[in-house]
């Protein structure tokens, strides 16, 4: 059974509902060098979205089941589908206050596409990406399969599953920030705790 098969058989039990997806409408269309590890031959090239969602499946899920996988997947989803943050996947990933490197900073007459900038330690909404290590995955295999996975979800070759009942948040069960307190619970899935963020 291949990875997106395996995916379809497990996504298929217990449905509770669907996300309303417009992501593939805003798909970017910057492309990512990547290198598949059984490819010998060399590079090829995948889509920002699907790269960015597979990383933050991977920093924050990978050694969990499915259920894992989908939840906190459904929390960038349903960030991109909520005006209250970014509208596309990898801004929702990334989100998080910058500040600009001093070597672009120097020069007051560079123009602002080549200006370099990097996340503030321990600041973003996602912590693997400011945590201030590297980010290139180490086990080849488990990102491969969690970029065929997120390519799966992007371009709709699966159903996904919201079984997170529309949250926006999450924190993994041994931590209790403060802003908890001010979010509706919805879930707990493996080891992270779930919330929606209802204003009324």
């Amino acid at each position: 059974m291949n990875c997106k098969a395996k995916f379809i058989a497990i996504a298929l039990v217990g449905i509770m509902s669907v996300v309303p997806i417009k992501i593939q409408a805003e798909i970017e269309t910057q492309k990512s060098l990547e290198i598949h590890p059984s490819n010998k031959k060399g590079p090829f090239f995948i889509e920002a979205s699907v790269r960015c969602l597979a990383l933050n499946m991977y920093y924050e899920a990978r050694s969990q089941g499915t259920a894992g996988l989908f939840a906190v997947t459904a929390v960038v989803l349903n960030r991109v589908n909520d005006p209250r943050f970014p509208n596309t996947v990898c801004k929702v990933v990334y989100q998080g206050p910058t500040r600009e490197s001093w070597k672009t900073r120097q020069h007051k007459d560079l123009p602002d596409y080549e200006r370099k900038y990097y996340p503030i330690k321990n600041r973003c909404q996602f912590s693997w990406y400011c945590d201030g290590k590297n980010d290139k995955p180490h086990n080849k295999k488990r990102y491969r399969e969690l970029l065929d996975l997120s390519e799966a979800i992007l371009y709709n070759e699966i159903p996904f599953i919201d079984i997170t009942d529309s949250a926006l948040f999450y924190h993994a069960d041994y931590v209790t920030p403060g802003w908890a307190k001010t979010k509706q619970r919805t879930a707990k899935i493996e080891d992270h705790i779930f919330y929606r963020w209802d204003t009324q």
